[in-house]
């Protein structure tokens, strides 16, 4: 479908348009003057603005709905036997996925950039927006969690910067145009759909050999697997790491008592600007640094860069803070692998509340039984109490290849509760005055949170 182009007039019809991700394709196509039409199985504030902006948006999805439209875009839910998809096909209508369509946009900005990585991908994105924002560039942006400073996961702006998540799963972001790529880390995940480690690399090389000659990817330098993922590939290669041998690294780094780091920026060694987090933990240092590199590459001003990352408070559920019960701390945090945890985990001990209490919310069965061991590892070797709660299914269903149960009954001081407000009536029983509580997980663990803090 690279024939494709985003041009005024354009009649393009969305299959998911309510979607976090496919709304904001929603607005960027409005934007560019296309004329949209979707569908969605219920109406919601986001299909709302969707119409006050113009869309013709469906409740239902029907073979009806399709007519008199160039371009069929659906999500990763829509699947062929949707009766809108099947029209579509009927009628010889092109069809294209959600991450084809956020590619053929990505083609009509003079920066995309493409942010991925195992973990922290949603946080450096989050990021480089607020440094973006805040240095009056006006940046469209696609990300994987809400912003404040963009009020939401979306922003339409000027057509020169292009922030895009980029994720892996499903190789999606190998449809896409970066002019820089930026990759954090690579570590086994997904792996319904990757076959192996080795699978997951090769999909990253994938990425970086999509960076142009004139482009650049920058890199955790101190990731193995990242090394091996671009091995010999002949593009520009920015490379970052605390200490090292790396274009960009940190010195004179220290942090306070609620894990907030302050650090001196180095480029070839000189010192080019301190930064102060007000996001708590080591591994923000990793993506205030990515972050940090790409502007820089970019040609942002150190001392702005510095001041935007101080602003910066974080993406919605990542180390959230929700409040404050009884004097206990609820914080929200959407960490769901091994790696994810031990961060976020190490974070709040650093903090020094009296106790941790990590109420975790496994989520998907395949990533459960094939990471059980490391579940089990990190979550034990963080000597924080653990509520076991049942795995979120996502996109699967539960065949008893593992359970919740299992997980919790391997771990020392572990507990397992089924429903959220057994989990909420445990932890009011059991957490005291100074402690801290942590909901964990990708799916909607944070509910636990509401009913903690309903009365408060």
């Amino acid at each position: 479908m690279n024939n494709i182009t985003i041009k005024e007039g354009l009649r393009v019809y969305l299959i998911g348009i309510g979607g976090i991700s496919m709304s904001g394709i929603a607005q960027m196509l409005i934007k560019d003057k296309c004329i949209v039409s979707g569908s969605d199985r219920s109406a919601s504030p986001l299909t709302d603005k969707l119409v006050a902006m113009g869309a013709t948006v469906h409740i239902g999805h029907s073979a009806d709905n399709i007519h008199d439209c160039d371009l069929v875009v659906y999500s990763a839910a829509i699947h062929e036997d949707n009766p809108e998809r099947m029209r579509a096909r009927e009628l010889g209508i092109p069809q294209i996925d959600r991450a084809e369509m956020l590619g053929i946009i990505m083609k009509g900005y003079d920066f995309p950039i493409a942010i991925s990585g195992t973990h922290g991908k949603t946080t450096t994105t989050g990021m480089l927006t607020h440094i973006f924002m805040e240095c009056g560039t006006d940046p469209t942006v696609t990300v994987g969690g809400e912003i404040d400073i963009i009020h939401g996961n979306v922003h339409v702006g000027g057509k020169k910067y292009f922030i895009c998540e980029a994720c892996e799963y499903h190789q999606s972001f190998l449809r896409f145009f970066p002019k820089i790529s930026v990759i954090t880390n690579i570590e086994a995940d997904h792996l319904d759909y990757f076959k192996d480690l080795d699978h997951i690399i090769e999909t990253f090389r994938g990425l970086a050999l999509l960076t142009p000659e004139d482009g650049a990817i920058i890199i955790n330098g101190e990731d193995e697997n990242i090394k091996k993922a671009v091995s010999g590939i002949d593009r520009k290669i920015v490379t970052f790491g605390l200490c090292g041998d790396f274009d960009y690294t940190i010195s004179d780094m220290t942090h306070d008592s609620f894990n907030h780091y302050t650090f001196t920026v180095c480029k070839h060694g000189k010192s080019i600007g301190e930064v102060r987090l007000s996001v708590p933990g080591l591994h923000n240092v990793y993506d205030a640094l990515a972050a940090f590199a790409t502007a820089d590459y970019i040609g942002l001003s150190g001392e702005d860069v510095c001041d935007s990352l101080y602003h910066f408070g974080g993406t919605h559920r990542r180390f959230e803070t929700r409040g404050i019960m009884g004097g206990i701390m609820v914080v929200d945090d959407y960490s769901h692998h091994p790696t994810e945890i031990k961060a976020a985990l190490s974070a709040a001990k650093a903090m020094k509340y009296n106790n941790v209490w990590c109420v975790f919310q496994p989520h998907t069965y395949t990533r459960t039984k094939t990471l059980f061991d490391d579940f089990v590892k990190v979550l034990t070797e963080s000597e924080a109490n653990i509520v076991i709660t049942d795995i979120y299914a996502a996109r699967e269903k539960d065949t008893g290849l593992v359970s919740a149960q299992e997980l919790a009954s391997c771990i020392p001081n572990a507990v397992y509760r089924q429903t959220f407000e057994e989990v909420a009536n445990f932890i009011k029983q059991q957490a005291k005055r100074g402690d801290i509580v942590i909901t964990m997980g990708a799916g909607d663990v944070y509910r636990i949170g509401d009913i903690l803090l309903s009365n408060e």
